[in-house]
């Protein structure tokens, strides 16, 4: 039995620490990509250009029937 005990602690031990490093691995927060940019789209026509440049008619313009 004391065999049994001296080499299932070692086992033990490396489990414990191999859980522990997946914990932090799975718990921290996901850096960004190295490759993002930080506006990749502009839905908005025109939304590129400063508001004191816009100019502005007053009227909405529509497709509608």
């Amino acid at each position: 039995m004391f065999i049994v005990a001296c080499l299932l602690l070692p086992t033990v031990a490396a489990l414990l620490y191999g859980m522990d490093r997946v914990e932090e691995w799975l718990t921290r927060a996901p850096q960004p990509a190295r490759h993002a940019r930080t506006r990749h789209l502009r839905l908005i026509p025109g939304g590129k250009e400063d508001p004191a440049t816009r100019t502005r008619t007053g009227r909405r313009e529509s497709d509608a029937a």
